[in-house]
């Protein structure tokens, strides 16, 4: 079965909406190959209509301009892009369509057909109902050390936590962590006389 792995740029409050407004600054190779490497090199993208929007809005232009990032627009371009809408939706950037049927039903079959791996960018209602049927299999974090203060957040208000499980972390010279995790079946059990256990002594 294929996986679904999602890449985020993300705030250290949790913000992720308008990352255009806050996160060029912190861009860098480091970056822009970790980005690559996500969805760069997928065959798929499963993707909101609103990031499908943003992104058919620019990178058909930005591969017809020829410029420097004309190779990765191209990429985009030829990759299969599944848009997720309730609304009927009409395309004029190749390769794109809509997924039919119900949501999780749909992601499944996608998830079970030959290929490659399936990224995403942004999309976070398409995130978030992924974790809560149990299809996402990577989340991808590009936590940078700014608090915007304002805008939507990954996770919302709830009574269900999400656990999850940290499969690597690296640090880049801009101060960016990468972050990807797994879910996790659960956060584990542990009270206040666990964490005691763990103090140095004297300090218990």
């Amino acid at each position: 079965m294929r996986k679904i792995a999602a890449g985020l740029f993300i705030a250290l409050d949790g913000v992720v909406e308008a990352p255009d407004q806050w996160h060029f600054p912190y861009f860098s190779d480091e970056m822009g190959a970790a980005v690559d490497a996500t969805l760069g090199s997928a065959d798929t993208i499963l993707l909101g209509r609103k990031t499908y929007d943003s992104f058919a809005g620019a990178w058909p232009e930005r591969e017809a301009a020829g410029g420097e990032d004309a190779a990765f627009a191209k990429k985009l371009g030829d990759a299969r892009k599944v848009v997720v809408s309730r609304q009927k939706l009409d395309f004029h950037w190749r390769n794109s369509e809509q997924l039919a049927g119900d949501f999780t039903e749909a992601v499944t079959r996608l998830k079970e057909e030959p290929g490659g791996d399936i990224a995403m960018s942004g999309s976070v209602s398409v995130v978030r109902r992924l974790l809560g049927v149990g299809l996402l299999d990577e989340l991808h974090l590009l936590v940078h050390p700014i608090a915007v203060r304002k805008g939507m957040r990954l996770f919302e208000e709830g009574d269900a936590p999400v656990p999850l499980r940290l499969i690597s972390s690296e640090t880049f010279q801009t101060g960016v962590l990468n972050l990807v995790y797994a879910p996790a079946e659960s956060a584990g059990e542990g009270t206040y006389e666990d964490a005691k256990a763990h103090l140095p002594q004297g300090e218990q």
